[in-house]
């Protein structure tokens, strides 16, 4: 009863601060902004000690690694929290702004603007930068924000969150408009899906077991920011070094995040010359490869891929590989196997880079790029709340709109029907 209480007490909190946020100019919210970009910096050695400290646990439990880069903390990325602050105060303000605007022929003048969410709530697991994003994108947006973070980062998260709250009621924020929900018991994520009157909108961040736990509990509307299953096709007029540049990148450059890539396919046509020459760059990197029965006859120095293999995040560094046909069915196989979320094709041929393009089901569809590319600040959002892999609201990573929706706005004189 203690835990329910106290997150509604936490959800009425920041409901009551998001209607006095909403109404604050675009000046107060960039003031502040600039503040708590300024404040992580200048607390930087305080954060870094809480989270070395977490860090050190983590391992001490058996934490895999690649979950251990997701809550390492350096001065590095600190930094580079403070600069996407940074930048979503260089962007347009999204309150007010008008989509639609027309005078009917009764004189009535309907406008379409979009409008604040009020209480955005966020559930993310081990990645502390997750903290300053979704504050600094609700803040700008005019969105009060109420974060459960995972327990491995929770005194991490806690500290970000303090520092972020002085900063903002110094510079005319609601200190309420920062909610964090510090209590581990699972159940408080299954009480803030539940608070409807009070959250608006659930946004889960983590793997697959989180999203579903939300999307099953939850009486409020989620946005499935989906685990990221992601593909790079090899086509048969690919430029060998720019593919295997790539893919190096794509796997290798940071293994754990959503947009890594965890299969590679291949055209039949190039298998026997290209498939020996990745695989020996790829297994150079420290990767493990998983081959179908044709990858390893032409290069039998990898595992097995199981049918399990084609469909999962590893967010380490393991690579399924697998030859297909043509670009139809490198097509066919993502849709399939793919989780909608960020997919390339490395080609000479304009004709299979729209295609692909055009077919692949996926919120980011990429030619000779790649994936890690899925990004909110790589796309000037600044930072994002997300990668929705959903079509309804919002697709891919989510900036400042994604983070409103609209309200239509009727002038009239007298008008009746």
């Amino acid at each position: 009863m203690f835990m329910k209480d106290h997150v509604t007490k936490q959800a009425r909190r920041a409901k009551e601060a998001s209607r006095q946020l909403a109404w604050l100019p675009v000046e107060v919210r960039n003031g502040a902004l600039k503040a708590m970009a300024d404040a992580l910096e200048a607390h930087q050695d305080e954060i870094i000690e809480i989270n070395t400290k977490e860090v050190a646990a983590a391992r001490e439990r058996g934490t895999r690694k690649n979950m251990i880069d997701r809550l390492i903390l350096t001065p590095q990325r600190i930094a580079a929290m403070a600069q996407g602050i940074r930048q979503i105060v260089e962007l347009p303000d999204p309150i007010g702004k008008a989509d639609f605007v027309v005078t009917r022929p009764n004189g009535l003048q309907i406008r379409r603007q979009r409008v604040p969410f009020g209480v955005v709530g966020i559930i993310y697991e081990a990645r502390p930068n997750v903290t300053a994003d979704a504050v600094a994108l609700c803040i700008k947006s005019g969105n009060a924000c109420l974060l459960r973070g995972g327990s491995e980062a929770v005194r991490t998260n806690k500290k970000i969150v303090d520092i972020l709250k002085e900063a903002a009621a110094a510079n005319g924020i609601p200190s309420t408009a920062i909610e964090f929900i510090g209590i581990l018991d699972r159940d408080a994520v299954v009480v803030m899906c539940r608070l409807r009157k009070l959250v608006d909108v659930i946004i889960p961040r983590g793997g697959a077991g989180l999203i579903a736990r939300v999307v099953e509990h939850s009486t409020v509307p989620v946005i499935e920011t989906g685990t990221g299953v992601c593909h790079t096709f090899i086509d048969k007029t690919a430029d060998f070094d720019l593919a295997i540049k790539v893919c190096l990148n794509a796997k290798t450059s940071r293994p754990s995040v959503c947009n890594a890539m965890e299969t590679l396919l291949i055209h039949r046509d190039i298998a026997a010359d290209f498939l020996p020459k990745i695989s020996r760059a790829m297994i150079d990197a420290g990767v493990e490869l998983r081959g179908d029965e044709e990858s390893r006859k032409i290069f039998p120095d990898m595992n097995e891929a199981t049918d399990d293999d084609w469909a999962t995040e590893y967010n380490d560094l393991i690579l399924t590989v697998g030859i297909v046909d043509d670009v139809d069915a490198a097509i066919d196989h993502i849709n399939r196997y793919g989780s909608a979320h960020s997919d390339a094709i490395i080609t000479r041929d304009a004709d299979s880079a729209t295609k692909f393009k055009q077919l692949v089901d996926s919120a980011d569809v990429y030619v000779n790029a790649s994936t890690r590319f899925t990004d909110g600040f790589e796309f000037g959002f600044g930072a994002e709340i997300g990668i929705s892999t959903q079509k309804l609201h919002a697709r891919g990573p989510m900036g400042l709109e994604a983070l409103t929706t609209t309200k239509y706005l009727i002038d009239g004189d007298g008008q009746i029907r």
